[in-house]
């Protein structure tokens, strides 16, 4: 059996874990909201209309910011028609997902679902279609407690005290050619930075996400980064990172080695903003807002999902509703530790997205609410990674892979929590063909034993949990885990994920 190696000390931290890192991303998008979120005739549904199985499944996967509600749909999205009275608000063509929304669910009732789920709202503001002046007056509606004609229409519609919103996002993927109001880098530059100046003008205390690349294989990836940065870097707080992966044509071993992309993605973008902090002087350093990564399979929306066609405009379409295996958990799980391992400078992620639309939570309508693959890893890391995050050293195997070339077989992350005296470890194991023997140093721990271990792994790499099998996979406890003189040992199944708890 291979085996790997390596030492966790909490001396050598990479930096503080934010609870903004085990974000999420709701989307006007497909049954994200209404038949998943909100489906006021199902049996479980609240007053307001919100499905209750749903709500204990976010609150079980412990997200902590949720950024709302775009997406693409925010480039052509007017806010004012999400408030109000419902039986007053249009219906409008969203032409991102070439669906209809119907405004039923805007401002007042997300922030009334987020309080259910006890999660911080990340706001995001149409600079596709829209400006500086419409984004001042979303942020008097939402912020300022009273006394203007905007926050006074905000109390009319029945919300006293002010939302309240500290994260913002200055639109999205504006990189992008599809996007509604695509710009060029130094175009998007200018009127992020004057609606970031205006913003602030309004409330100082504001914290802003500019627009960075929506991948690092667009060709303007890096150089949109420098533009953009230039004209902004002392306007906001954060960069933009999305990333989303999926096996193709059936090359596993590159699939399972997703996490490689992630870390060049991220240290790219690093060196980047560092690179303009010492052009521009600066004595800021911005932080990276990840607030969209997943596994999606997009070839499957091009080739099947994808609606088209002048007078077909549906409402809530079943969109981009992938099925994820145990494969696809244990890239989504490593994805994870690639943003932990990170921990200095991603200090902000959203997983896009929630409900239904490349999701952790499945949904049928009238029926029940299941937990995909995905779900696991996700809930699990949320729960035992506090404190700092640590730097470890790893000797893992190596194999060969066709898109990134030679990859550790292992990959790893540890956290530490001073306070608690708790410590944990994530472990991948990618190699598709046998087990391998993880020997942990964990020593400069002190007196420290396991209190659990678990693993996600299946004999068949590509079970799935479905409407007919909702449990079909699942954690497992890992019985390998020993410890003994520092020293922790256990094995880790072909393609699997693993998370060690530890503690007094």
């Amino acid at each position: 059996m291979p085996t790997a190696r390596l030492t966790i000390d909490p001396q050598f931290s990479v930096g503080p874990i934010n609870r903004r890192v085990f974000g999420s991303f709701v989307e006007h998008l497909g049954r994200c909201m209404y038949d998943g979120i909100y489906e006021p005739g199902h049996p479980t549904a609240d007053e307001e209309g919100f499905r209750q199985d749903v709500i204990d499944l976010v609150k079980e996967l412990g997200v902590s910011t949720i950024r709302y509600p775009g997406g693409n749909f925010v480039s052509g999205f007017r806010w004012e028609d999400s408030v109000g009275p419902r039986a007053e608000r249009p219906r409008r063509l969203d032409l991102a997902w070439h669906s209809t929304e119907t405004n039923e669910i805007g401002l007042h009732e997300f922030a009334s679902w987020l309080d259910k789920v006890d999660s911080e709202l990340m706001l995001a503001v149409n600079l596709g279609t829209r400006g500086p002046l419409e984004a001042l007056d979303l942020l008097e509606y939402s912020n300022v407690a009273g006394g203007s004609a905007l926050a006074d229409r905000r109390i009319a519609n029945g919300r006293t005290d002010a939302f309240g919103v500290k994260m913002w996002c200055l639109g999205n993927e504006m990189d992008g050619p599809w996007q509604l109001g695509h710009r060029s880098a130094d175009d998007y530059g200018k009127i992020a930075s004057q609606t970031a100046k205006a913003m602030r003008q309004l409330d100082p205390s504001v914290e802003l996400v500019v627009c960075g690349s929506s991948s690092a294989h667009m060709p303007t990836f890096a150089e949109w980064e420098r533009v953009v940065l230039t004209h902004t870097y002392d306007d906001v707080d954060y960069i933009s990172c999305h990333a989303y992966y999926e096996e193709k044509n059936g090359d596993l071993g590159s699939f399972l080695a997703s996490a490689v992309d992630m870390d060049h993605f991220i240290e790219t973008v690093v060196a980047t903003a560092d690179h303009v902090k010492a052009v521009v002087g600066s004595d800021k350093t911005i932080d990276i807002s990840f607030d969209e990564w997943n596994v999606w399979y997009i070839e499957r929306f091009h080739n099947v999902d994808k609606i088209d066609g002048i007078d077909n405009w549906p409402v809530a379409p079943r969109l981009l509703e992938d099925v994820y295996s145990v494969a696809d958990a244990v890239v989504f799980g490593s994805l994870m530790i690639s943003l932990l391992k990170h921990a200095d400078r991603v200090t902000s992620a959203s997983l896009a997205q929630l409900v239904n639309v490349i999701a952790p939570i499945m949904t049928e309508p009238g029926g029940p609410a299941w937990r995909q693959a995905t779900f696991f890893p996700f809930a699990l890391t949320s729960q035992l990674a506090t404190g700092k995050a640590l730097e470890v050293r790893l000797d893992a195997p190596t194999y060969e892979t066709e898109v990134y070339g030679v990859v550790p077989l292992v990959d790893a992350v540890a956290t530490h929590d001073a306070e608690t005296g708790r410590a944990a470890v994530f472990l991948v194991n990618r190699s598709q063909g046998e087990p391998i023997s993880v020997t942990i140093d964990v020593s400069a721990l002190g007196e420290i034993t396991v209190l659990d271990a678990q693993t996600l792994a299946d004999d068949d790499v590509y079970a799935k949990n479905t409407l007919d099998e909702p449990e079909r996979v699942g954690l497992r406890a890992n019985d390998s885990a020993e410890l003994a003189d520092g020293q922790l040992t256990l094995v880790l199944p072909a393609v699997s994920w693993t998370a060690v708890s530890l503690g007094a």
